[in-house]
């Protein structure tokens, strides 16, 4: 089985306001609601290639019931830790250009912390637990740390897709998968920017220390792929570019679903950037019909 960790789900309210001005009344053209996060989009993509998984993380309040009938339309299951607090509101609004206002999610109690890691330590050998995005607010950083450690002692597989020093601290534990773009790599490694040298020798860095597979995806540029056999290159496809939100969420998706299936890495990975470039060339995540018919457009090539 595949799990799904979000610690910090939220509802993402889009709102169109075609002439945004500050300061005064605005009136907005078209509005949505999506159950968000990095760990639910995974869900749901993985949802969408035809994959069962569990979404698990933490929900409190009213915003916390919606995300949880919002998996349940899509029929992701969901084994979600409920909290005293609400569960977040983001706001993105679209105009001229687009704003975004995160919040930081509720706090958590340590007996509510307690429970999310009794959870994991009913997993079992062949499953995977893929952990991304942020954490509430006063959840200390050592947490991710202590839930890969509770993962690696079941035998379950688990992918890190977070930003923080927390991804070097997991690579004893051998992650399956490190998904930094390269703007994460590099503060990773206490740069401001790499080159194309610096991105290989991190990457490979990270395979040597421990991690089974890093992917670096370089935004318009492609993706690397880096493992103990070596190094391959997924080129861009030309598209129109509509929505890079989800779209990292996307590649993991891909790779995971496949992953499960095949233990193959290359055909993972090909899934995991079609999938990715899939959700950048339209307005939603991306659905199994559009992952297809770009699959034949990702080449790649090995380094």
């Amino acid at each position: 089985m595949i799990y799904t960790m979000t610690l910090n789900p939220a509802i993402d309210f889009l709102t169109q306001v075609p002439e945004l001005q500050v300061g005064t009344l605005n009136r907005a053209t078209d509005e949505q609601y999506f159950a968000g996060g990095k760990g639910i989009n995974v869900s749901r993509v993985i949802k969408r290639l035809g994959v069962e998984n569990i979404a698990l993380g933490f929900i409190g309040g009213f915003t916390g019931e919606f995300i949880k009938e919002q998996l349940a339309q899509e029929k992701i299951a969901t084994n979600f830790t409920r909290v005293a607090g609400t569960s977040r509101i983001n706001v993105k609004v679209h105009g001229q250009s687009e704003t975004a206002i995160n919040t930081s999610g509720p706090a958590v109690t340590a007996a509510e912390l307690e429970q999310l890691l009794k959870q994991l330590d009913q997993l079992k050998t062949k499953d995977i637990v893929v952990i991304s995005g942020s954490t509430p607010k006063n959840v200390p950083k050592s947490y991710l740390l202590e839930m890969v450690q509770r993962i690696h002692a079941t035998g379950a597989q688990f992918i890190l897709d977070v930003e923080g020093l927390v991804l070097l601290d997991a690579l004893p534990y051998q992650p399956l998968l490190l998904k930094p773009n390269q703007d994460e790599l590099a503060e990773l490694f206490g740069e401001h920017a790499l080159t194309a040298a610096q991105i290989d020798e991190y990457g490979q860095q990270l395979v040597a220390k421990g991690a089974q597979h890093v992917i670096v995806s370089l935004g318009g540029a492609g993706a690397i792929l880096y493992t103990s056999q070596g190094k391959y290159r997924a080129d861009p496809v030309i598209g129109t570019v509509k929505n890079t939100v989800g779209a990292g969420d996307s590649v993991v998706a891909g790779f995971v679903a496949t992953w499960l299936q095949s233990h193959d890495a290359l055909t993972s990975f090909k899934y995991g950037v079609a999938a990715g470039t899939a959700t950048a060339f339209h307005d939603d995540l991306a659905t199994q019909a559009q992952i297809s018919d770009l699959l034949t457009k990702i080449h790649i090539i090995g380094e």
